[in-house]
């Protein structure tokens, strides 16, 4: 693909505020969106020229999109690959079709992970309830069963603590296939985000320490220190593997366990990423405009920290009604991502401050 000129229409499947984010920073290097979500309305569709809403299954709305735009993107990983595979034949996607079927399914994942070196958690596949038991001989606990596919902010899994758990935890994911991990010991969690170009160049930003809360991602810091900044660049390194095996084209996000051992390898989104939203201030490029860059064809940008320390600060629930105050204070960044319904769990917005001094 040639470099897609200014007033070309990037195609966004999804409609949540990774691609809010995506069609801000494409519209300010002259680029239209069109945006394809089911539902009448979107956080993304508001800020976007052209929207398609219609289910993932509407082969013939699938269609029209994929001709109405020059390049189709996404912007979460749990759209139904056969929707994309429709778009497949009618539009050249980026990232690929097969980066979306890996991170899909969580045993294809830590394979394929592992068979470029990465280290993860010792794991154990449960395809149904009878192999459960055996998981938890082999793996041993405390553990935590996930589903293989779907789930994520901590939805889709459960912990076991010891045996008697195991029928609990198996109703509590729906008694779907998954996957048995684990625990392991570590001092910090971190993610390593790299924006990956049509021509292979790589870029990656400062890695950020993250810290969730009931399984949601509550604060990114950036850079991060202890023993996460002795951990970075080996996990950059694996990072940088995994974009170039899958011929990646776009923004990789993958998350790491610090760990006496090194680092080890969580999982990834192939895509932008909450724990790097602070790069919108924090970064010379965002995580966006590095991604739009990226399928469009476009040289990457400079990803250099703008200040000594970021910090990242998601609005989740009723943090959201903490706007006015946060927009009164001068030197906060402020995004709100214009979902109607505030719920408990949910991600409203998020607030980036930039300390100069560290």
């Amino acid at each position: 693909m040639n470099t897609l000129p200014p007033g070309s229409t990037i195609g966004i499947v999804g409609g949540g505020q990774l691609g809010r984010m995506l069609a801000m920073a494409a519209a300010q290097l002259g680029y239209r969106c069109h945006i394809y979500s089911p539902g009448a309305s979107s956080p993304a569709g508001e800020v976007s020229a052209s929207v398609t809403s219609a289910d993932y299954d509407d082969a013939a709305a699938l269609a029209r999109f994929a001709d109405a735009v020059d390049v189709v993107t996404y912007e979460f990983e749990n759209i139904p690959v056969a929707a994309m595979r429709v778009l497949e034949g009618r539009a050249l996607i980026r990232p690929s079709i097969a980066a979306l079927e890996t991170a899909q399914d969580r045993i294809a994942e830590k394979s394929f992970v592992a068979a470029l070196g990465g280290r993860t958690a010792p794991w154990a596949a449960v395809p149904d309830r009878a192999a459960l038991d055996g998981a938890l001989a082999a793996v041993g606990t405390p553990a935590i069963l996930k589903t293989v596919r779907m789930g994520y902010d901590g939805k889709g899994q459960a912990r076991i603590l010891g045996p008697a758990d195991a029928d609990a935890a198996w109703q509590a994911i729906g008694g779907r296939p998954a996957i048995l991990e684990g625990f392991v010991s570590f001092d910090q969690e971190f993610s390593v985000i790299v924006a990956r170009g049509a021509d292979g160049a790589v870029r990656a930003w400062d890695v950020p320490e993250n810290v969730h809360h009931n399984g949601i991602l509550a604060t990114s810091t950036a850079p991060a220190g202890g023993l996460i900044a002795e951990q970075a660049a080996a996990a950059t390194a694996l990072a940088g593997q995994i974009a170039a095996a899958l011929d990646y084209v776009g923004v990789l996000a993958c998350e790491f366990f610090a760990t006496a051992d090194g680092p080890l390898f969580n999982e990834m989104a192939p895509r932008v990423h909450n724990s790097g939203h602070w790069t919108t201030e924090g970064a010379v490029t965002s995580q966006f405009e590095n991604h739009i860059r990226a399928v469009a064809g476009l040289p990457l940008g400079d990803t250099a920290l703008t200040a000594k320390r970021v910090v990242m600060t998601n609005l989740i629930g009723d943090a959201f009604n903490q706007w006015p105050a946060l927009l009164a204070e001068p030197a906060a960044h402020v995004h709100l991502y214009g979902k109607s319904t505030v719920r408990p769990g949910r991600k409203m917005g998020h607030v980036t401050r930039l300390f100069p001094e560290g």
